[in-house]
């Protein structure tokens, strides 16, 4: 930078030398003045003195531009904002100080969704370990009682179905899990699409008619079959039946879940309501949060991600869902769309 500093000081200086004598040569030639001669001789050296100092004058203010540069970026490198920075003013460095700065606030921001990331990466790692190690230690456990004992067939084929149900649930763990994951990783797409809610709904129940067949649980669903929303079928589908499953789930046996849709200004309101155990007030925000299990029904099967993964698809989409319960009596989730 120096070097380069002092090159474009000595160019300018040599322009200067070179224009002088050429004034200097022309005027002595062609000004026959004695009086003449000596006042363009004295404008001579003068301009010359004035191109002098205006290269220092140039030269004091690129270096002093570039130190104000470097210590901008230099404070900024320890993670400060500089002090002598003006953005109302019109000159060069506040303009590139700007950028600096901008390019500075964009950087954290990026070094703040990476630790975001890292963090949620060590979480998730953290739950799948300890998710998967009691279907993990049921499989070798059972395992390990086949392998070192004489059973007899009745017995060994207790044991290989006691083994089948733990594979079930690691693998519907598994699943759980990798959608998660796609969820907090931000690799979750949707595709959203004008179709008929009428069809996701029809396909979210088919997803539980056979547990609510087992507990003898009536259905019902209204939603006209002409309405139409922008959503993704498929994952909304998934949202919808992961709030039945949980209906279900938590309704006693001979009880009702129903599904009642209504069209609003702005948004879809899907009504899923139960006549089920019901959900204490004060819990209504942590059972979206994963793994979340009350303690009344850590009895049931399930790994609390149900909602959780419910709320994302539909936040994903600009929707919400909000919940309405009475302890006893049953729950309402309603889920917002926009229409």
């Amino acid at each position: 930078m120096k070097e380069m500093r002092r090159i474009g000081f000595c160019r300018r200086l040599l322009l200067g030398i070179v224009f002088c004598a050429l004034m200097a040569g022309f005027f002595f030639s062609y000004i026959p003045q004695e009086l003449m001669r000596g006042f363009l001789f004295v404008f001579s050296g003068a301009a010359f003195l004035a191109t002098v100092f205006w290269a220092r004058w140039q030269g004091r203010q690129l270096s002093d531009f570039s130190n104000d540069l470097c210590e901008t970026v230099d404070i900024m490198m320890e993670g400060q904002e500089p002090q002598n920075f003006f953005p109302c003013d019109e000159t060069a460095v506040s303009k590139v100080q700007d950028k600096l700065l901008q390019y500075y606030e964009k950087m954290k921001d990026e070094q703040q969704r990476s630790r975001q990331d890292k963090q949620t990466i060590q979480e998730l790692v953290s739950d799948i370990s300890h998710q998967v190690k009691t279907p993990t230690a049921n499989i070798q456990m059972i395992s390990g009682i086949l392998n070192q004992h004489e059973l007899p067939t009745e017995k060994q084929r207790e044991f290989l179905n006691l083994m089948a149900v733990q594979i079930d649930k690691l693998d519907f763990l598994m699943q759980s899990l990798i959608k998660m994951s796609r969820l907090e990783t931000g690799v979750f797409v949707l595709h959203l699409e004008e179709a008929r809610l009428s069809d996701t709904i029809a396909g979210a129940m088919s997803m539980i008619l056979a547990e609510a067949e087992k507990k003898n649980i009536r259905l019902s669903a209204d939603c006209d079959s002409k309405l139409t929303v922008k959503h993704d079928p498929k994952w909304t589908a998934e949202a919808i039946g992961n709030i039945l499953d949980n209906a279900v789930k938590y309704t006693p046996e001979g009880g009702g879940v129903s599904v009642f849709v209504r069209p609003w200004q702005f948004y879809t309101r899907i009504d899923i309501s139960d006549t089920g155990i019901g959900i204490d007030q004060e819990h209504y925000n942590v059972i979206f949060q994963r793994f979340y299990r009350g303690e009344e029904v850590a009895a049931e099967e399930g790994v609390g991600l149900g909602l959780y993964l419910a709320r994302g698809i539909i936040a994903q989409q600009n929707g919400y869902i909000t919940v309405k319960s009475k302890k006893g009596e049953g729950s309402t989730f309603s889920v917002f769309l926009l229409s």
